[in-house]
């Protein structure tokens, strides 16, 4: 393997999701090699296209969801779609799906055709609520499935209402499931000599499997956990405490030696003693200790108590907006936010890749194309569609 290889070089995907859990997954496997091809309604594209800020008449943060992603157009409803697509199943590893369960059967593009024409082929498939079930058959965001997986009734304060996390984490946390198992069945395939397999990947289902202790607990003690705001019930201290210029730090001191270590950064060797010494009895005086430790943090600006308790080796830091985020030494040192030319647009930043590999680290080649910016490329070299072919299709409105 060359120094400038990937490790997903050679490993082809076929995308056809929209919006948000399915197009995440098409990225991490094109960050780090894999050839993507993502397919889009022609005219409109994916609904992505259009969403949150815009530039040019496209989305920000399209460039990033579908950077080194080969982009074609493809009419799924109509015949010839679905016949182009069945040629494509036959070049490819793996097929990513995000569609309501049915829809691809619906079409005949569903997993049963396109392992008639390719037995090895790897589907994966993302649903709000999984392929079977009384539920499968609803339509199913991100949202729902952090409604009915458990997090957004942890997420807050005891006295107010659920809120969200801020980002479509729903999505997100699916969409890396899917590369785990998508790579978990590739493996399965080319090492034991088997055929493909589909992959069920319900969105409530991931957000539950991250439920951590609650199953159990309310098996054992009938135990409802409910929303704690920035404590972590039974733990102490963690929380996020504010600063005398108005600044907010997160400060976990939740290990019985950290705690000691705590007490001297804050000088307040009064709390070092047999009651706070174990975990136990912390999590009792909770609101004690968050009391007489943000009494301390307010007495100083945000930096000073970081020099502090950096000089004391106690977890720690700054609430950060994405500001911050920009302005950061570390996130810099770690290239963490890159430079990406866009064609007739110039320089773009955005997020860098993780994880980090030694000595196949994944890259960003180009951010994401524009609408059918590859359809001559995959058509004419991978099928070996002819100039009249493309016309025709275009003309119908196939391509």
């Amino acid at each position: 393997m060359g120094k400038n290889e990937m490790p997903l070089e050679g490993v082809k995907v076929l995308e056809l999701g929209s919006l948000i859990a399915g197009p995440f997954a098409g990225r991490i496997f094109a960050e780090f090699g894999a050839e993507v091809i993502k397919v889009e309604p022609p005219k409109l594209g994916d609904p992505l296209r259009k969403w949150r800020l815009m530039k040019d008449d496209t989305s920000l943060w399209w460039y990033v969801q579908s950077r080194n992603k080969k982009c074609i157009t493809l009419n799924l409803k109509e015949k010839e779609g679905q016949d182009i697509i069945k040629k494509l199943a036959k070049e490819v590893d793996i097929v990513i799906e995000n569609f309501k369960p049915g829809t691809l059967e619906k079409w005949g593009i569903g997993y049963e055709d396109l392992k008639t024409v390719n037995p090895k082929i790897i589907m994966i498939r993302i649903s709000g609520y999984g392929q079977d079930g009384p539920y499968s058959k609803k339509p199913g965001f991100g949202s729902i499935g952090e409604a009915i997986g458990g997090i957004r009734y942890l997420t807050g304060y005891p006295d107010l209402p659920p809120v969200r996390t801020g980002i479509s984490i729903g999505d997100s946390i699916a969409a890396i499931y899917a590369v785990m198992s998508g790579m978990m069945a590739l493996y399965h395939r080319d090492t034991k000599g088997t055929q493909g397999q589909y992959i069920d990947v319900a969105l409530y289902e991931a957000i539950f499997s991250l439920m951590e202790s609650m199953v159990p607990e309310y098996d054992q003690f009938g135990f409802i956990r409910e929303r704690s705001g920035n404590t972590l019930p039974g733990i102490a201290p963690s929380n996020i405490y504010r600063c005398k210029d108005g600044k907010y730090i997160a400060i976990g001191a939740n290990g019985d030696s950290i705690f000691k270590r705590l007490t001297q950064a804050m000088q307040r060797e009064d709390l070092d003693n047999e009651e706070f010494a174990h975990n136990d009895g912390r999590a009792k005086k909770m609101e004690y200790l968050d009391e007489q430790i943000e009494a301390w943090t307010k007495t100083m600006p945000m930096k000073d108590i970081l020099k502090i308790l950096d000089k004391y080796n106690i977890p720690s830091g700054p609430i950060y907006n994405i500001e911050d985020i920009f302005n950061d030494i570390h996130y810099k040192a770690r290239d963490m936010i890159k430079d990406i030319e866009v064609k007739n647009f110039g320089k773009l930043k955005m997020p860098g890749i993780i994880p980090k590999f030694s000595k196949t680290p994944g890259k960003i080649k180009w951010a994401g194309a524009k609408l059918g910016q590859h359809n001559k490329e995959i058509y004419k070299e991978k099928l070996g569609l002819n100039e009249e072919e493309l016309k025709k299709l275009t003309e119908k409105g196939i391509i």
